[in-house]
């Protein structure tokens, strides 16, 4: 969907519970509640880009924090620098519809 802070970027809403937004907090991901504050928004807001690792895939650049990924790491979901080719690897996404 459109992101929350800026409708060019994209947010993630829960199917299950549409309230809820992944959105990053001390740089992991969490399914929060909308708060309707500014601070959500921009922590649930992405721009998609090609990907890191593969330019036919995606990759997700943080709204507010513009040098950090969404990206996965010991089974988490975080936003990070991407610096080395695994970083590249784990901050891309396959994405279908």
């Amino acid at each position: 969907m459109p992101g929350l802070a800026d409708s060019s970027g994209v947010s993630f809403r829960s199917v299950n519970y549409p309230t809820r937004y992944l959105r990053h907090y001390d740089y992991q991901l969490r399914l929060d509640a909308n708060d309707g504050t500014s601070a959500f928004a921009g922590d649930a807001t992405f721009y998609r880009t090609a990907g890191l690792a593969d330019a036919s895939w995606a990759s997700f650049r943080s709204y507010n924090n513009p040098t950090r990924y969404l990206r996965h790491s010991n089974y988490v979901l975080r936003i990070d620098p991407i610096s080395t080719a695994t970083d590249q690897q784990d901050a891309t996404f396959q994405v279908g519809h």
